[in-house]
C-alpha cells in the first residue's frame, strides 16, 4: 500500500507532538488500572481533559461517552479506557479535508499576530508544490517589513512566486493584484499572507473584511484559513469567534502542538465552532504541517502508539 509510510510518518509526528498531553492524561489513566469505572475516576477525567485545555463542553460530552459506554460492574485494564476514548474523541472531530480544486483558487490566511500565519503560508505553498501546484503568495501583510522578506525566502524554497507591493500598502490591492497575475500566468492556487491582528480591534478586523470581499468579487474558488496558536488553548476559542463572526472562515490549522501539554485545545475548538480543523503544525521542518488526522491526534493525546 503505497500510502502506508506517509500513514505511519503521522501517527509518529503526532503521537511525538502530543507526548506532553499524553503524559497528563496518561498518569489518569494509570490510576485505573484493576478497578471499575466508578464516580470517583470520571470526575478524575473530566478534570484531567479539562486542565488538557479540552474545554468543559468537550471534556464533559467524552466523559458522559465513556460513562455510556464502559460496564461498572467489570475493571478495566488502563490500555482498555485509553483505546475507548480515542475512538471517542476521534468521532466527535469534524473530519472535512480542505477542498480540492482543478482550476485556479485563492486561500485567505488569517490570525492573530504571532499565531504563525506566513510560516503555514510558506509550508503551505511548499506542499502544494510538492503536488505539483503552480503557486503564487500574495504579500498581504504590508505593515510587518519582515513579513515580505521572511515570504521571499518561503517562496524559494517552495518555488511559489511572490507578489508584494510597497511597505504600508493597501494589502486588498496586492490581493486583486495576485489573483491578476495567476490568471495571467496560468497558476493553480493564490495563499494570501495578511498581517496579524488583535482579534479585540475593530478597524483592523473591518480592514481584512475588505481584503476577503476583494478576494471573494474575483470569480474564483476562495477559502479562508484561520490559523490558531496551540500554545495558547482555550484562549484561541475567543479569538478564533472574532475571526468567525468577520470573516467566513472554512477551515482552521493549529500551529506549535509540538510545544504545549495542552494539546486538547484542537477538541476544544472542534467542537465549540464547529469548524473542520485542516491542518496541524507539529514542528519546525517545512514538512511539519501535516493534514490532520483524527484518529492521530486521538491516539496521540492518549499516548497510543
Amino acid at each position: 500500500m503505497p500510502d502506508q509510510p506517509k500513514t505511519n510518518s503521522l501517527f509518529i509526528r503526532m503521537h511525538k507532538a502530543l507526548s506532553r498531553t499524553a503524559n497528563a492524561l496518561g498518569r489518569t489513566m494509570d490510576a485505573v488500572a484493576g478497578r471499575r469505572l466508578d464516580d470517583a475516576f470520571f470526575e478524575e477525567l473530566e478534570e484531567t481533559l479539562i486542565l488538557a485545555d479540552c474545554g468543559a463542553p468537550a471534556a464533559m460530552a467524552v466523559v458522559a461517552e465513556l460513562r455510556q459506554q464502559s460496564n461498572t460492574q467489570r475493571e478495566y485494564r488502563p490500555e482498555e479506557v485509553r483505546a475507548m476514548l480515542a475512538d471517542i474523541i476521534a468521532a466527535r472531530l469534524t473530519l472535512q479535508p480542505m477542498p480540492q480544486y482543478d482550476g485556479l483558487f485563492a486561500l485567505l490566511v488569517v490570525g492573530v499576530n504571532g499565531a504563525g500565519k506566513t510560516t503555514t503560508v510558506g509550508k503551505l505553498a511548499y506542499r502544494l508544490a510538492q503536488g505539483g501546484k503552480k503557486v503564487i503568495i500574495a504579500a498581504a501583510d504590508t505593515f510587518r517589513a519582515a513579513a515580505a522578506e521572511q515570504l521571499s525566502v518561503w517562496a524559494e524554497r517552495a518555488n511559489a512566486q511572490l507578489i508584494q507591493h510597497q511597505a504600508g500598502s493597501d494589502p486588498a490591492a496586492v490581493v486583486f493584484d495576485a489573483i491578476s497575475a495567476a490568471r495571467a500566468r496560468n497558476c493553480d492556487a493564490v495563499l494570501c499572507d495578511t498581517a496579524g491582528r488583535l482579534h479585540n480591534k475593530k478597524q483592523l478586523m473591518e480592514e481584512l473584511a475588505k481584503v476577503a470581499r476583494i478576494a471573494g468579487r474575483e470569480s474564483i474558488p476562495k477559502l479562508t484559513l484561520l490559523v490558531l496558536d496551540g500554545v495558547t488553548g482555550q484562549n484561541a476559542i475567543a479569538q478564533a469567534e472574532a475571526f468567525v463572526d468577520t470573516v467566513a472562515v472554512d477551515g482552521i490549522v493549529v500551529t506549535k502542538l509540538d510545544g504545549t501539554a495542552r494539546g486538547g485545545a484542537v477538541l476544544a475548538i472542534a467542537e465549540q465552532l464547529k469548524l473542520p480543523v485542516w491542518f496541524v503544525g507539529v514542528g519546525e521542518g517545512i514538512d511539519d504541517l501535516q493534514p490532520f488526522d483524527a484518529q492521530a491526534y486521538a491516539r496521540g493525546m492518549m499516548g497510543i502508539g
